[in-house]
């Protein structure tokens, strides 16, 4: 067959695998697949899509993942693009769940001015029973796209976990032409945008809680927490998305946290929610620096606090291998 024509039907990564309790964590996990074209990688878990990796958008300028879903199949991010019944605000700048920031060394790739260039893979999307794994080089541009700032090499990877299914993501950034600088702002970190009935503000039944316990936009903003969580109802289906972040990132997250249905961990900024000194993380030429959290896409849980502090309990165990 001829790369046209592999283009065409996609390529496909992983074994399907009758699917029993993920509690088990044994041989009846559901596979982890991949199908690859042209700037698009789904991921599909069991056969059912759980997300696509977009790397080479003309309008969106940086990698994302869209159309993201929980294990029952229930979409927990916006539609990209909204849709009729959606909120419409940041169309582009919110198209499901990404990773960007607003000030690396001066340029802007939250707001799209300065542009993310995926380089290609590292590692092949690779998929089997109830684990996938694929990695990517980017580069990130000034904003006349004359140099570039600082590389990045992104290692992701996507797990059938009891409480869910987890999206780890472990970043490692550096230069060997300069050094490079993450300044303080609120965009600035991991961010996600909920599928619209979630929103707090739609009075749906939508929450966000934290580590600590607090809740929703007047409580969470600006904080500092180990994970958040977003959940709420759509079309029936309890679902939520929690971001977790290591405790070995540059520092402990405070929370972008919004009630009309976004929420971001940001390690760098402190001026910007407390009005405190203005942080620089700065990372001298040759030098690295690196930027991990996982993502739990689930499905609700009787007892929310208790089960999510087990979730990051897993978590931490994961990254700790």
């Amino acid at each position: 067959m001829g790369s046209k024509a592999r283009r065409r039907v996609g390529i496909y990564v992983g074994l399907l695998v009758p699917f029993g309790s993920a509690s088990c964590l044994g041989a009846e996990l559901p596979a982890v697949q991949f199908v690859k074209s042209r700037g698009v990688l789904r991921i599909l878990v069991g056969g059912k899509p759980m997300a696509t990796y977009c790397y080479a958008d003309k309008q969106i300028t940086r990698p994302y993942f869209a159309q993201v879903h929980a294990p029952d199949g229930t979409q927990v991010t916006r539609n990209h693009p909204p849709r009729e019944n959606d909120s419409k605000d940041h169309a582009l700048w919110h198209p499901g769940l990404w990773q960007a920031f607003g000030d690396l060394s001066g340029h802007d790739y939250w707001r799209l001015k300065a542009k993310i260039v995926c380089d290609g893979f590292v590692e092949q999307p690779k998929g089997t029973a109830g684990r996938g794994t694929f990695a990517v080089r980017n580069r990130y541009l000034t904003t006349d796209g004359s140099k570039t700032v600082c590389t990045e090499t992104c290692r992701y990877t996507i797990l059938v976990r009891p409480a869910g299914y987890l999206l780890m993501s472990d970043s490692v950034f550096a230069s060997e032409t300069g050094d490079f600088v993450f300044g303080d702002q609120e965009e600035m970190g991991f961010g996600v945008r909920l599928a619209t009935p979630i929103a707090v503000n739609k009075r749906q039944g939508g929450r966000i809680l934290d580590s600590q316990g607090r809740r929703n936009e007047g409580g969470i903003w600006g904080k500092q927490a180990d994970w958040c969580d977003y959940s709420g109802t759509v079309g029936g289906h309890k679902v939520g998305i929690t971001i977790m972040s290591d405790p070995r990132n540059v520092r402990r997250c405070r929370w972008h946290a919004r009630d009309y249905g976004f929420m971001a961990s940001n390690p760098y900024a402190v001026n910007a929610f407390t009005r405190g000194p203005r942080s620089r993380i700065v990372v001298k030429r040759g030098q690295t620096h690196r930027l991990r959290h996982g993502v739990l896409l689930h499905g609700g849980f009787d007892d929310p606090p208790a089960a999510l502090r087990k979730a990051y309990k897993d978590y931490l165990k994961l990254i700790a291998k």
